[in-house]
Order: C-alpha cells, then sequence, then structure tokens
C-alpha cells in the first residue's frame, strides 16, 4: 500500500475526528465517560488550525483567540475546511489539562496536567511525584481515547451520514 494514501487516510480521518469533536462540544455534548464511569467535559481551547485543499493549493488558518471567540476557524469551515489542530482542555472534578492534538497523526503536545503536590511529607516514597505525573498524563490519553472510540463507532457505523448532515447544518448556522 502507497505510504502517501495511509498518511491521507489518516489524516482525513482525524480532521473529521476534530471537527466532529468541535460540533459535538458546540451543541452541547461536551461529556464523556470513562471506562471506570468517571465523567469528564471536553472544550476546544482559544487555538485552533482549519485546512482545506490538497497539494499545494492546501491552505491552512491558525487562530489564536485569548477570548476563545475562533470567527476566522468558523469562517474556514464555512468554506470547506477542516480542523486540524486543536488545543483541548479536559475537566474531571476539580482537575484540569490541556493539549493539543494534531489530526494527521494524532500526536499529542503541549499537554498539561493537573499540578501534583509539591511539598515531601516524612516517609513519602521518592517515586510519588513521578508515578503521579505518568498517572495523569495516563489519564489524559485515556480521555482521548475515550471521544476518538465513540467518534469511530459513529464514524464507522450505519449513522455517519445522519451526524455529518448534522456537522453541515451546524457550520452552516456558524
Amino acid at each position: 500500500m502507497d505510504l502517501n494514501v495511509v498518511e491521507r487516510e489518516n489524516n482525513v480521518l482525524g480532521q473529521d475526528f476534530l471537527t466532529w469533536l468541535w460540533y459535538r462540544i458546540e451543541s452541547g455534548s461536551h461529556m464523556f465517560q470513562l471506562s471506570d464511569n468517571t465523567f469528564y467535559s471536553v472544550n476546544m481551547e482559544q487555538r485552533i488550525s482549519v485546512q482545506g485543499g490538497d497539494g499545494e493549493g492546501t491552505e491552512t488558518a491558525t487562530v489564536n483567540s485569548p477570548r476563545g471567540e475562533l470567527t476566522e476557524a468558523k469562517t474556514g469551515l464555512k468554506t470547506g475546511k477542516k480542523v486540524c489542530r486543536a488545543q483541548l482542555r479536559f475537566q474531571s472534578d476539580e482537575d484540569e489539562w490541556t493539549v493539543t492534538i494534531k489530526a494527521e497523526d494524532f500526536a499529542m503536545s503541549a499537554l498539561k496536567t493537573p499540578k501534583i503536590a509539591t511539598k515531601d511529607e516524612e516517609g513519602d516514597d521518592p517515586d510519588s511525584k513521578f508515578l503521579e505525573k505518568i498517572y495523569l498524563i495516563d489519564k489524559a490519553t485515556d480521555m482521548f481515547d475515550t471521544m476518538y472510540n465513540q467518534f469511530l463507532k459513529i464514524r464507522l457505523g450505519k449513522d455517519w451520514d445522519e451526524e455529518s448532515r448534522r456537522i453541515r447544518e451546524w457550520i452552516g448556522a456558524l
């Protein structure tokens, strides 16, 4: 199989996922549930890139809006672009993570986990801070995997045509 075809297909699936996620969040369905029954919310943050076209005609618009308006990115969606990079915020109970996701390879970057306790107590395991940080990183990847698995069930199922129609309606109403 041609590696370029695989990369293109992964990019399309990633763009569909991030665009679907933005639609879902804006439609009020920003809650997800982990396998341990913990609920968490997801929000798009102030940095989003949208991309359209192919090859040399590829156009990308990146928006960094401190107030989260994302007007230019929404305009890009209306012209047929799809989300190619997004900064997400996960919230669970009192904890909060932010991460940037790239559509082309699902790379996670700029991951910020909740703060861990910095004060050492006598008798604490010297590895406890490291292990807690690894746990928080693992939880972020679990949250991402949960969203992506839910997307794949819809995307590969019989309901995708109806879901994509709703996404187009949402884009038209932006």
